[in-house]
C-alpha cells in the first residue's frame, strides 16, 4: 500500500494546521442563542426551536480556503455551554434537555445522583445524544429537492403533529440550501477577481454547488461535495461525539466506479478528494478533540450478506495513515467468507496504521444484533459504529444510543463492605447491611450482588427514559430526523417515535475484575478457607499493607484469561447475569437497553475510585479493558486468553463488545497478526484493537514529549496523541500486557 501524500494534499494539511492556530469563526452557538432569545422569542416552542436553528445555520460564516477541492467549513472547538443541547449556559436553563433531565432525575431518582461523581461513584451518566449515523446517501441519490418531495408525499396522510414535524423538516432542509447558496455567491464574487487556474477551479466548484446538494449527484466529485456539505449541516444541528458517516465507502463507491469506467476520474484524483475530506474532519475539531470519535466503517457485507470491498476501502486506510491525524476513526468490517485481501488489509492496518485500527467481525456482530429478533438481518447488515464501537443499523436508530458508564466493580465493593466505600469509609448504600464476614455460602453472596446490581441498573435505565422525554420536548432535530428511518413516514422526530429503533445503551465497566474477585472469594473464603471474610475485609481496607504474602496468594488464584475452566465459567456467568438485567428491561419507547462493552478512557479513572479488590488488585489501579482479561492475568499467552474470551456467550452483547490486544513491537508482523486475528474471529470475538508501538518509545515520549507529537496510541475506543493524554492514561497504556507470540 502507498502511504505518501500528493503535493496538493500535503499543502492542504499544512495549511489546515496553521489555520486553527489563529482566530477562527466560532459563531455557531452565539448565533443560535441570539436567534432563540432575541429573534424568535415570541413563537411557540417548537417553531422557535427550528427557526432559531435554521437562522443560525443560514448565517454561519462562509469560509473559503486556498486550493480547496471541497467547500464548506464549520469549526466545532468552541464552548459547549453555548449550545442548547448542553447545560451550563444560564440563558438556556429551562429551555435545554440537559437541565430538564437533571431536574427530573434529582426529583424522581435521588439515589442515582448520590452515586454520581466523587470518590465513590458508580454512575457516570449523561443526557447527551450522539453515536449514530444517518441516511446522507438519500441526498446524494436524489438531492434535497427529492427529499422534500418525499416529505410532501407524506403530508396528506400525516396527523396534526406529523404535518408540523414534516414542515419543520423542510425548514431545516431549506436552511442547508440557503447556506450552500451563500457559498456559491461568495465563490462567484471571488472568481470575478481571479484569473487562470484559480478562476477555473472556482468556476468548477460554482457549477458543482449549483447542482448539489439541491439535486442528486452525477459524479464522484459531486457525491463527495454533497456528502461533505450536508454532513457538516447535520453535525451543525447535532454537534455530538460519536456521530459519524458510517459506511462511507459503501455509499460513495458507485459514483467512483461509474466515473472510472467512463474515464472521468483516476484513483490518484479520487485520493486527493478523500485526503481533503479527512483533513476537514480534523480541522473541524481544530486538531485537538480526539475523543469526539467520528467513525467511518469500511468494508463488510452488502445488503445481501456478500463481501463488499472496493478501491475506496483500502484508500481510506491508506489516506488516514498518510495524513497521521486522529480524526476520523476508520474501522474495517470483515464479512463472512471474506477473501484473503480483507485479512491482508486488516493486518496491514493493525501493524502500519498508527495504532488507529479496530477490526470488526461481521458474523459475530450481526448474530448479536439479531439474536432476539428485534432487528432483522437485512437491517443489521447495514450496521455502523457510532464513536468508539457503539453499533446500530445506519440511519435507523434514535441518537440516545449511549448514555453512560456503570462501575460494576464498585458495586461488588459495596456488597462485601455493607455499603461502605473502601476509599473514603463513607456509607454509600444504606440498604446494605451484611458484609463479607456475614455470609456462610458463596451463592448467597453472589445472589445479593446480582440483586444490588439489578437495583442500580434499573435506576440507570429509568434515567434513560427521562432523558428520552427531555429530548423529545426540548430537542427536536428536524434535519437529522429527515434522514432517519422512519421519521418521514411516521411524521415524528427521532425521540417522538419516529426512529425505527429507539434502542439505548450503556457500558458496565470492570466485568473481568468482578469475575476474578468473585473467583478469589469463592476459593479463598468458602472452599479452601485459607482466610476468613473478616480477615479479607481487613486486608482490603488497608490495601494489603504488611500483608504482601496474602496479596500474592490471591494473585496466584485462577483468573479469567488463563484457560482455567472454573475462572472462565465465573466470567461467563457474571456476564450472562449482567446481560439478563439489560435484556429484561424494555424502555418507554418500546426499545431495548443494550450493553455496550468498551472502556474508552475510563480504565484508570474507574480504578482510581475503587479500593483494593479480592483478586489481589491494589486500590486505585486501573480496571481491565472491555472484556479483555486483566493484564496481570494473561500469563499463558494470547491464544489462551482469546480462548477464555470465546467461552463467554458473546452474542449477548447486542450493543457491541471490544477487546484490547496490545502486541509487542517485535511480534507486529503479518505472520503473527493475521493468524491471531483469525483465531479471535473463530472464537466469536466482535472487535479487535490494540497498540504495536514499543513500550520504550512510549517511555521516551513521556520524558521528551516535544519529540513525539506525531505519536498516536489506541486508548480504549479511540486513538489519541500520546503526549496530550493525562499521565494516568499514559501509564495505563505503558503497563498493559504486550503479547509476543501466539
Amino acid at each position: 500500500m502507498k502511504k505518501e501524500l500528493s503535493a496538493r494534499s500535503s499543502r492542504f494539511l499544512s495549511a489546515a494546521m496553521e489555520r486553527v492556530k489563529g482566530p477562527i469563526g466560532l459563531e455557531k452557538y452565539k448565533n443560535w442563542t441570539h436567534a432563540y432569545f432575541d429573534l424568535f422569542v415570541d413563537l411557540p416552542m417548537k417553531e422557535r426551536q427550528v427557526k432559531s436553528l435554521a437562522w443560525a445555520l443560514e448565517n454561519e460564516p462562509v469560509i473559503l480556503h486556498d486550493e480547496e477541492l471541497l467547500f464548506g467549513q464549520v469549526y466545532m472547538a468552541s464552548p459547549r455551554s453555548q449550545a442548547c443541547d448542553f447545560g451550563g449556559n444560564e440563558n438556556w436553563r429551562g429551555h435545554d434537555a440537559t437541565s430538564a433531565f437533571m431536574e427530573r432525575v434529582e426529583r424522581e431518582i435521588p439515589d442515582l445522583i448520590k452515586l454520581t461523581g466523587g470518590d465513590s461513584w458508580i454512575y457516570s451518566f449523561f443526557c447527551i445524544p450522539g453515536h449514530v449515523g444517518w441516511h446522507w446517501e438519500w441526498i446524494l441519490e436524489y438531492g434535497i429537492s427529492g427529499l422534500m418531495e418525499r416529505i410532501e408525499q407524506a403530508l396528506p396522510e400525516a396527523d396534526e403533529l406529523g404535518k408540523e414535524n414534516l414542515l419543520y423538516m423542510k425548514v431545516m432542509l431549506q436552511a442547508v440550501l440557503n447556506w450552500n447558496d451563500r457559498y456559491v455567491d461568495a465563490m462567484r464574487k471571488k472568481a470575478e477577481k481571479c484569473t487562470g487556474r484559480q478562476k477555473a477551479e472556482l468556476l468548477e466548484k460554482i457549477a458543482i454547488g449549483k447542482r448539489v446538494p439541491r439535486h442528486g449527484a452525477r459524479s464522484f466529485r459531486e457525491a463527495v461535495q454533497s456528502f461533505h456539505f450536508t454532513y457538516l449541516s447535520t453535525m451543525f444541528e447535532n454537534p455530538h461525539g460519536g456521530n459519524g458517516p458510517g459506511r462511507l465507502d459503501y455509499y460513495l463507491h458507485p459514483y467512483l466506479e461509474r466515473d472510472m469506467a467512463d474515464g472521468v476520474i483516476s484513483l490518484p484524483e479520487a485520493r486527493q478528494l478523500i485526503d481533503e475530506l479527512l483533513v476537514r474532519f480534523e480541522e473541524r475539531w481544530c486538531f485537538i478533540y480526539e475523543g469526539a470519535v467520528e467513525t467511518i466503517v469500511i468494508g463488510g457485507c452488502d445488503g445481501n450478506g456478500m463481501p463488499h470491498q472496493t478501491p475506496l476501502t483500502a484508500m481510506l486506510i491508506e489516506s488516514i495513515a498518510s495524513l497521521n491525524i486522529a480524526h476520523p476513526s476508520i474501522y474495517l468490517r470483515i464479512p463472512e467468507q471474506a477473501p484473503e485481501q480483507f485479512w491482508d488489509l486488516a493486518a496491514w492496518d493493525l501493524i502500519n496504521g498508527g495504532n488507529r485500527a479496530q477490526v470488526l467481525n461481521d458474523s459475530a456482530i450481526i448474530k448479536a444484533m439479531t439474536r432476539d429478533g428485534h432487528i432483522p438481518e437485512k437491517d443489521a447488515r447495514m450496521y455502523m459504529c457510532g464513536g468508539c464501537m457503539e453499533i446500530s443499523p445506519q440511519g435507523m436508530n434514535s441518537d440516545l444510543l449511549f448514555t453512560g458508564f456503570i462501575n460494576i466493580l464498585k458495586i461488588l465493593e459495596f456488597v462485601i463492605t455493607g455499603g461502605n466505600c473502601l476509599m473514603t469509609g463513607e456509607k454509600c448504600r444504606p440498604n446494605l447491611h451484611k458484609t463479607l464476614a456475614d455470609y456462610n455460602r458463596f451463592e448467597e453472596l453472589y445472589q445479593d450482588f446480582i440483586a444490588e446490581m439489578r437495583n442500580l441498573l434499573i435506576m440507570h435505565f429509568k434515567s434513560m427514559d427521562i432523558a428520552a422525554d427531555a429530548m423529545a420536548k426540548y430537542r427536536p432535530r428536524f434535519l437529522l430526523s429527515s434522514q432517519i428511518d422512519d421519521c418521514i413516514g411516521r411524521g415524528r422526530c427521532i425521540h417522538e417515535g419516529g426512529a425505527r429503533y429507539e434502542d439505548y445503551g450503556s457500558t458496565p465497566l470492570g466485568l473481568p475484575n468482578v469475575a476474578d474477585s468473585l473467583t478469589a472469594i469463592r476459593i479463598a473464603v468458602f472452599e479452601e478457607k485459607f482466610i476468613s471474610g473478616t480477615e479479607l475485609l481487613a486486608a482490603l481496607r488497608c490495601d494489603f499493607k504488611d500483608n504482601e504474602p496474602l496479596r500474592n496468594r490471591l494473585m496466584q488464584l485462577p483468573k479469567y484469561g488463563q484457560g482455567d475452566l472454573e475462572a472462565d465459567r465465573m466470567a461467563a456467568k457474571i456476564i450472562s447475569d449482567t446481560c439478563d438485567i439489560y435484556d429484561g428491561y424494555t424502555n418507554s419507547r418500546n426499545g431495548r437497553i443494550k450493553p455496550m462493552i468498551m472502556t474508552f478512557m475510563m480504565a484508570p479513572v474507574t480504578g482510581a475510585v475503587i479500593g483494593a479488590s479480592p483478586d489481589g488488585r491494589h486500590k486505585g489501579t486501573p480496571i481491565s479493558q472491555g472484556i479483555t482479561p486483566q493484564s496481570s492475568s494473561m500469563s499463558e499467552g494470547v491464544t489462551t486468553a482469546i480462548n477464555s474470551v470465546g467461552r463467554i456467550d458473546l452474542e449477548r452483547f447486542s450493543g457491541g463488545v471490544s477487546n484490547m490486544w496490545d502486541i509487542d513491537a517485535s511480534a507486529a508482523k503479518p505472520e503473527v497478526i493475521k493468524p491471531l486475528l483469525k483465531a479471535f474471529f473463530d472464537a466469536g470475538g466482535q472487535m479487535f484493537q490494540g497498540n504495536v508501538t514499543a513500550v520504550e518509545t512510549l517511555k521516551k515520549a513521556q520524558i521528551n514529549p516535544e519529540n513525539y507529537s506525531h505519536l498516536l496510541v489506541r486508548v480504549g475506543g479511540y486513538s489519541g496523541r500520546f503526549t496530550t493524554l493525562s499521565e494516568i492514561l499514559q501509564d495505563e497504556i505503558i503497563h498493559r500486557h504486550r503479547h509476543q507470540n501466539l
